[in-house]
């Protein structure tokens, strides 16, 4: 099991690239409480990103246009009032610019209330819904549908149609804010809200948004979920010390992880589904191998690492977010210490820092070049993710085990080594 390193010398870690940021215009009146980004999140296909700018406001930007502007910044020239950050803040602004009729349009949506969580989901028409004795259904979603969800501080949750902006459903059973939501990445359109009721909802929309199951568990908020690339298995966490792990075919709990001193408020899934990723406010980020309910790697944000005492309780370190990047090679993760930290799972060290007053959330960009941060301004800022080529072997091993748990590997008659390395035992 690898731990803390033996020693960090800050002058090895390398500097996180800033590229560009989305600002919001402030009024004089304007109050702090209400004005926090929450929840950054990228379309799967990679054609928009949208952010919770505070006062009921979602943004939706098509991101080819947002890289664009940040693309001046991408030659090594330092950012200045003339580079990424003064176009973002026109384009946020709502410019006016000349655009084609088969462009992606940019819209900005008022949700009606505080918006928490913010999630994409697109449509397979293959994946049917699981009401399979209704023929009849208010929506018909077809191959090119694009949602997005927003979970509203009223305990509503509100479905949007990407491309035009447009109210398809409103959502109505939780009876405290919703904090989280996630789409299952098959494209069946099954949704599950995360709020603060203690409890999570399982939502298909494919049956016009009828709720199919209430998975009960969590004693106080639940904070984030996440699906497994397969979306056979939800990961779920909340104010308390126990990482959630649910079957999805059967609606049912698996089991629960143990390890963090304090509470457990983001996770989310490697790209090939073998590892887990958990920020806590105990200081750390731990990467588990969730099939056996085992600790592969602890990334400490403290050093060196604290008492269970310390990190049980209040201190400046408390972990908000954690991503993983669509290489399955890099994890970025938002604290109070105001730094965002880019890690490598084979280093037990930052692989690079970036100075980020007041973060709140984190999102890997779909192909994984640019990560997003959330702010409690209103403000998104973007950062390059540290590139690198990945090895053949790294590879293989995310190709295989898209398909294989790590009991099925175990079984395999390959040497021991090899068994290891698939199993990230030698990361």
């Amino acid at each position: 099991m690898a731990s803390f390193p033996d020693s960090v010398n800050e002058n090895d870690i390398g500097k996180a690239k800033f590229i560009g940021e989305l600002l919001v215009p402030v009024a004089p009146f304007d109050q702090k409480s209400g004005r926090e980004t929450w929840t950054v999140a990228f379309a799967p296909n990679g054609s928009y990103f949208a952010w919770s700018q505070g006062h009921r406001i979602v943004r939706l930007i098509p991101w080819a246009k947002c890289l664009k502007n940040f693309s001046i910044g991408h030659d090594g020239e330092a950012t200045n009032a003339s580079s990424p950050r003064r176009l973002s803040r026109q384009n946020s602004n709502g410019s006016q610019e000349i655009q084609a009729a088969n462009e992606p349009r940019e819209h900005t949506i008022d949700c009606g209330d505080i918006v928490w969580g913010l999630a994409f989901g697109s449509s397979v028409p293959e994946k049917q819904s699981r009401c399979v004795n209704i023929e009849w259904h208010r929506f018909k979603f077809g191959q090119d549908q694009l949602l997005l969800a927003t979970g509203l501080n009223n305990g509503r949750i509100k479905i949007w149609d990407v491309y035009t902006g447009k109210l398809l459903l409103n959502l109505m059973d939780h009876t405290e804010l919703v904090r989280d939501l996630t789409f299952a990445p098959d494209g069946s359109l099954m949704l599950v809200s995360a709020s603060r009721d203690k409890t999570l909802r399982v939502w298909d929309l494919k049956d016009d948004g009828n709720m199919v199951k209430v998975l009960r568990g969590h004693q106080n908020w639940v904070y984030c979920s996440a699906f497994s690339p397969d979306s056979s298995v939800l990961c779920s966490v909340g104010a308390g010390k126990a990482v959630f792990l649910w079957n999805m075919d059967k609606l049912t709990l698996i089991r629960k992880l143990e390890g963090h001193h304090n509470d457990v408020v983001s996770c989310e899934f490697s790209p090939d589904g073998a590892l887990l990723a958990t920020a806590s406010y105990d200081t750390r980020v731990i990467v588990w191998d969730h099939h056996k309910a085992t600790i592969l790697l602890e990334l400490g944000h403290l050093f060196p690492p604290p008492s269970p005492i310390f990190a049980g309780g209040a201190n400046d370190r408390w972990v908000r977010s954690v991503s993983f990047c669509p290489d399955g090679r890099h994890i970025a993760s938002i604290t109070d210490d105001r730094l965002v930290r880019f890690w490598s799972i084979e280093e037990k060290a930052p692989q690079a820092i970036g100075s980020l007053t007041n973060g709140l959330c984190c999102a890997f960009s779909a192909e994984g070049s640019v990560l997003a941060t959330g702010t409690r301004d209103g403000s998104v800022h973007f950062w390059e993710c540290p590139r690198s080529v990945a090895s053949l072997q790294h590879m293989c091993r995310m190709s295989v085990r898209r398909l294989t748990s790590t009991r099925q590997v175990e079984t395999l008659a390959i040497p021991t080594p090899l068994r290891d390395y698939l199993t990230y035992k030698i990361i």
